[in-house]
């Protein structure tokens, strides 16, 4: 056996070579460790956070908009709307609860509410009537059908109704204040009902302000050729999942063109504003896309 000592030095280069590439070695495999472990524990922390943090918070969205259509009677009005609630799909009473109670905090003049209280279950918005009654607004509270609701839809609406809601099917209603008319009108689903804005406001003289409600935002695109200024839309979930740089990831048909936010649509430049809507639907996620209460205050430059 040779001697340690005795090595050449040809020898302890060789030797240490070794040494460098073993360490090479396992500095690489610590390396893809260390990542795989990182890719894993991200994946982990992000569905946890798509799943159990972000579709319990809420982000209230403010805006004001100004119309020339709008009387002075009128100037300042806060509107509150909200959409997709989903109930029986990972959404229930206390979430009906805790929007209530952040509605309410913002003293709204009008609540609106643009389609799929529930899931497809309609018994599911039994549950929710208690605290839905406690919404309160001078102007009243309209609701509108979205697609999911049409498991029992006659069920659903004596349900809405007796949570406070007046339920707007290709109708109008005017509202009055200090002698000055205004106009909300609300449609039928574009998938399961017969939308119908003629017959909704054939009423309804143009100069009128109307305000529209309409579950899926793409069908502004029709609605822009008649006489609304405004139309208040959810149904996209603003695609519920959302990356960075990209956007979101998918939608449903009826919300491909407009998404989230506010947009002008058609040449006589009808306001469309699409709520991201409160639940969720399919999978349990959101990521990047809060649900959203948005508050709309509504100035006159009459």
């Amino acid at each position: 056996m040779r001697n340690p000592s005795s090595a050449t030095p040809h020898d302890k280069a060789h030797d240490g070579a070794k040494r460098e590439v073993m360490q090479t070695k396992m500095s690489r495999r610590q390396f893809l460790k260390i990542g795989v472990s990182a890719v894993v524990g991200v994946g982990v922390a992000g569905g946890a956070y798509a799943s159990l943090w972000e579709p319990h918070q809420l982000d209230i969205k403010r805006l004001t908009l100004a119309f020339p259509s709008l009387p002075k009677a009128f100037d300042g009005m806060k509107i509150v709307q909200f959409s997709d609630m989903h109930l029986g799909f990972h959404t229930g009473v206390k979430d009906v609860a805790r929007v209530v109670q952040a509605i309410q905090h913002e003293q709204p003049d009008m609540i609106c509410f643009t389609g799929d209280m529930v899931d497809g279950n309609t018994e599911d918005m039994r549950a929710a009537i208690q605290p839905f009654t406690e919404l309160k607004a001078p102007l009243g509270l309209f609701s509108i059908l979205g697609n999911h609701d049409y498991g029992d839809v006659e069920t659903l609406i004596s349900l809405e109704e007796e949570a406070g809601f007046q339920v707007l099917r290709n109708t109008a209603v005017k509202l009055r204040r200090d002698g000055a008319v205004i106009a909300v009108a609300g449609l039928d689903d574009v998938f399961w009902g017969q939308p119908d804005p003629k017959t909704a406001i054939q009423d309804l003289p143009d100069g009128m302000f109307k305000l529209l409600l309409m579950h899926e935002p793409d069908y502004a695109d029709t609605t822009a050729a008649y006489s609304f200024h405004l139309q208040l839309s959810g149904h996209s979930h603003g695609g519920q999942i959302r990356l960075p740089w990209v956007g979101e990831v998918i939608t449903p048909p009826g919300a491909k063109r407009y998404v989230q936010g506010l947009y002008t649509i058609g040449s006589q430049g009808m306001l469309l504003y699409v709520n991201r809507g409160i639940g969720t639907t399919q999978l349990p996620f959101r990521f990047l896309c809060k649900p959203e209460l948005t508050v709309l205050t509504l100035r006159s430059m009459a």
